[in-house]
């Protein structure tokens, strides 16, 4: 019978963690190649496939195949106000994916509300907009200064004199 010096323990790849990305990317890419191409990339750069614009109120959550392999569906889940938007421009979506994989691999794409999982995986975050670079101007700055003069406490002056500021700032932005 081996001691337990005998036995060898399984020998450690790295130290540490490994990123989860780096586990799952090859069963990822081989579930992927088994339909023709590279599902994974559709993920991973949607941004750059259909424009920074759509995605920011769009993501893709799942390609599902027809039981004859070619035609696939792809399913965008995006926010009830964005749906119709998205739902105008489905045959561009569509031919900007295929034309990453030079071939029609997606033949129909799917604008969903909610997530395809269920309704408490639906809660989706986009990218916010851009936060504007205005600096506010003497004025706005002099009437934000004129809101918070009688404020005793300077913590608390300061902060509703910056309120003031972004309040006025952003009314000019949008009168603008």
């Amino acid at each position: 019978m081996p001691s337990a010096k005998d036995i060898k323990s399984p020998a450690r790849r790295k130290k540490g963690f490994e990123r989860t990305s780096s586990l799952l990317s090859a069963r990822i890419r081989e579930a992927g190649e088994s339909r023709g191409f590279a599902v994974s990339r559709v993920l991973t750069h949607w941004a750059e496939i259909v424009g920074e614009a759509n995605a920011a109120i769009s993501r893709p959550v799942d390609i599902s195949y027809a039981r004859g392999g070619m035609g696939a569906t792809l399913t965008v889940l995006t926010t009830g106000a964005q749906a119709p938007m998205l739902e105008m421009q489905k045959d561009q979506l569509r031919e900007k994916v295929n034309a990453v994989y030079g071939y029609n691999a997606i033949a129909r794409v799917r604008i969903t509300q909610t997530a395809a999982t269920g309704f408490a995986e639906g809660q989706v975050q986009f990218t916010p907009a851009p936060k504007s670079n205005a600096k506010p101007d003497a004025e706005t700055c002099a009437k934000a200064a004129m809101v918070a003069e009688e404020i005793g406490d300077d913590g608390l002056r300061n902060a509703i004199e910056m309120l003031a500021r972004n309040v006025l700032t952003k009314q000019k932005l949008q009168r603008g």
